[in-house]
């Protein structure tokens, strides 16, 4: 059985390729994935400062990458560690099919539904101009919301299922912001991992 599934759905959006493979893995190999992410990696809560004030980030992270690059966001800075085998295997696998390198992968555990990432572009100058962004879903269902800058009435909502790979292309990161807000459903842990190239 191939590895991938070919049901692909290519999002008709302005200033934006957005494409969503909803089986990128098979819920056997997310399964097993799911399990050695959540008890593997050394995650960290970072502090972050919202209108002057500092909160626990509302997620825990990890950040890996091919070289020693930091990482800066909302103004945290997180040193690389160096894949491990299986995170390596991951990436080779969403690189065969956005055919594009990545050097670093930032990733994201959302323990419950308080946990959640507010509205953002991945448009950090490191990233360079109409950066790829490959973020590949392990657990539970999350809504992805996503919201053109100028452009009301282009306002979305996607499902991100377990083992799903959102591909974020083209001029996406200019002009769209996006999120996981919080939910008032009871959910169980999900881990995202968000492919780029620094």
């Amino acid at each position: 059985m191939d590895l991938f599934s070919s049901d692909k759905r290519h999002f008709q959006l302005p200033n934006a390729e957005l494409i969503y493979i909803p089986n990128f893995y098979d819920q056997k190999k997310a399964d097993v994935y799911l399990e050695h992410l959540k008890n593997n990696i050394p995650w960290q809560q970072d502090d972050i400062k919202i209108f002057g004030k500092t909160h626990p980030q509302p997620r825990l992270t990890a950040l890996f990458a091919i070289n020693a690059k930091p990482y800066s966001y909302s103004n945290i800075t997180m040193t690389p560690k160096p894949f491990t085998s299986e995170i390596h295997q991951i990436k080779i696998d969403v690189q065969k099919i956005c055919q594009h390198e990545f050097t670093t992968v930032l990733l994201n555990l959302y323990r419950n539904r308080n946990d959640s990432n507010g509205w953002h572009a991945d448009n950090e100058k490191a990233l360079g101009i109409n950066p790829v962004i490959a973020s590949l879903s392990f657990g539970a269902t999350r809504v992805f919301h996503f919201k053109h800058r100028t452009i009301k009435e282009e306002s979305h909502k996607l499902n991100l299922e377990h083992g799903s790979l959102l591909i974020m292309k083209g001029e996406m990161q200019h002009f769209w912001l996006h999120q996981i807000p919080k939910t008032k459903t009871h959910v169980n842990e999900r881990i995202n991992l968000t492919f780029r190239t620094l």
